[in-house]
């Protein structure tokens, strides 16, 4: 069985991917790329579609049944793929609009880097909610880790502008490599993520 051809079906045909992009792109309307909604936004909405998935399966006992057919390390992989996948999509789709009608060659980039935000916190909130066994860590621990960073770079480090998550998908400054610089590092993190959301999961499931 296909596990992650399964779990991008059910993130991007979900009713909270569909709700997401909606409220997304109702606020791009209403209140612009550079507002602080959009920035509260990011982490939340890209936490919706699929972040919960692991959590419906391991206390519905369904991943019982599932696992055996994929495998574990197959099973893992897909949810974590599907939950970036699809909450970088959700961004990327609601933003595209937007990015498009600015014009400029690195209109691109913005897509990719925009992308990347929303497939980091998307994986974060995964983690955090599998770590915790909570849908509401989920929703909200995204949110909170998003804005201690931010906190952080406004009170503390300002000179550090690598901590400060809106950097990461609309850049001001000037990083080392330009946006490829900011690509490399967002794709690091998703990585230690994806490794520690693994072991976090390989344990929850050994112990079932």
């Amino acid at each position: 069985m296909n596990s992650f051809e399964t779990d991008i079906k059910r993130a991007f045909c979900s009713m909270n991917f569909l709700a997401g992009l909606l409220i997304e792109c109702i606020i791009l309307w209403r209140a612009g790329f550079e507002s602080e909604l959009f920035q509260i936004s990011v982490p939340v909405l890209a936490s919706l579609p699929y972040s919960t998935a692991w959590l419906g399966d391991y206390q519905s006992g369904y991943i019982k049944e599932y696992l055996p057919r994929c495998g574990r390390t197959s099973y893992i992989l897909g949810k974590f793929l599907a939950c970036g996948i699809s909450g970088g999509s959700l961004l990327t789709a609601a933003c595209l609009f937007s990015l498009l009608t600015g014009g400029g060659e690195d209109v691109e980039w913005k897509l990719i880097l925009i992308f990347l935000s929303g497939m980091l916190w998307a994986v974060v909130a995964a983690t955090l909610a599998a770590a915790a066994n909570s849908r509401y860590v989920a929703y909200g621990g995204a949110f909170v880790l998003f804005y201690m960073l931010v906190i952080l770079y406004q009170r503390y480090f300002k000179t550090l502008y690598c901590l400060n998550p809106v950097e990461w998908y609309a850049p001001e400054h000037t990083w080392v490599l330009g946006d490829t610089g900011v690509v490399v590092m967002l794709t690091g993190i998703i990585l230690i993520i994806g490794i520690i959301y693994y072991e976090v999961l390989r344990r929850c499931i050994d112990s079932a």
